[in-house]
């Protein structure tokens, strides 16, 4: 089987080297992989390293360049697929790093009959500086991040609501189309929501794993977490379903600590008190279980600062979605659908007989 492997890429310059290593390393057959990268017009030399990388002799089937202009990460991926041509197409981020067997384990379960297979994708992070482990540590864990279960390594085939890093038999895409150019940064919750609601499973299998780089600064996961939040406002509008209500915990506790704060206002204080001891319980215990289970680091005990900071950004960002999101709305026309039946189009086009 033919694969095409995808990634995307804006300023990326600094993380790019990486992953063409891995790429370049993998053990399937190079001359039935076609590489696909997009460049959304960066102004660093992304598009240079790009070049480079096609220009060297892997010998990858081949090695596509494109670059987009309409700006968020969904219609860079829909360039990617308008012009993928393999029986398999493999989503990669450019903060990722994958392991010489990744195209080869996923091939396999899907010759096996799977149609959307991935593995756990835990966090790395680049450099060890004892601030980086910390920011990994927040990231990584329950309480700082998220509950996905594709954060995590399973112990046995599951099937899961959506996946990063993954693989689609080609057909997938030529049943639902490309991804809602309309969503900034869940265009993958509502892909994997359309691919499920088609009849296809998506299946996170134990042999298959992928890492994601952790921001390196506070300030740069803050910024992540702020817009990971107003997305999912946004989304809410455009279609709900494929969102869970752990996406909403951050926003329930931005609102409860702003009406205890109000109510606190009227000497009423207990609501605040009652949300203190219950907030600073679970991030003591975080705190102490990453101290335990991670190699310590003196700046760990910043920790109990840096999760509500990450939980409050991140609700903050739900709050103003939810306030722009009537707005946002009107502003919708039908560009995305036709974008979605243009790529099921290019996709169904471009099938090999």
């Amino acid at each position: 089987m033919t694969v095409s492997i995808c990634m995307i890429a804006l300023n990326e310059g600094a993380v790019l080297n990486g992953l063409f290593r891995d790429i370049s390393n993998q053990d399937y057959p190079h001359n039935q992989i076609e590489v696909v990268l997009v460049d959304s017009f960066s102004k660093d030399n992304t598009l240079e390293m790009m070049n480079d990388f096609k220009n060297s002799d892997y010998g990858f089937m081949d090695v596509k360049i494109v670059q987009n202009n309409r700006g968020n990460q969904a219609s860079s991926w829909n360039e990617a697929l308008k012009v993928a041509t393999g029986d398999i197409i493999i989503r990669v981020d450019a903060h990722a790093s994958i392991p010489r067997n990744f195209i080869t384990k996923n091939v396999m379960h899907l010759e096996e009959g799977e149609n959307v297979t991935g593995g756990g994708r835990p966090n790395i992070v680049l450099g060890e500086s004892p601030w980086k482990q910390t920011l990994l540590a927040a990231e990584e864990s329950l309480f700082g991040s998220s509950i996905a279960s594709y954060r995590r390594r399973p112990v046995q085939k599951e099937y899961v609501d959506s996946m990063f890093h993954a693989a689609y038999k080609r057909e997938v895409f030529a049943k639902v189309g490309g991804f809602n150019e309309d969503l900034g940064r869940t265009e993958d919750n509502e892909m994997h929501y359309r691919i499920r609601k088609a009849g296809y499973k998506l299946c996170c299998c134990p042999d298959i794993i992928s890492y994601q780089m952790t921001r390196n600064t506070l300030p740069n996961m803050i910024k992540q977490k702020y817009g990971n939040g107003y997305w999912i406002g946004l989304t809410l509008g455009v279609c709900k379903e494929c969102l869970s209500y752990f996406h909403f915990v951050p926003f329930v506790f931005v609102m409860a600590l702003l009406g205890s704060i109000i109510f606190s206002c009227f000497g009423i204080h207990i609501f605040l008190i009652l949300l203190g001891i219950a907030y600073g319980m679970f991030d003591l215990v975080n705190t102490v279980s990453c101290c335990i289970v991670r190699k310590f680091y003196p700046q760990f005990v910043l920790l109990p600062l840096i999760f509500p900071l990450l939980h409050i950004t991140y609700g903050i960002g739900t709050v103003v979605g939810l306030i722009k999101l009537p707005f946002w709305k009107k502003s919708l026309n039908d560009s995305s659908k036709k974008q979605i039946e243009e790529v099921k189009e290019k996709i169904i086009s471009n099938t090999k007989r």
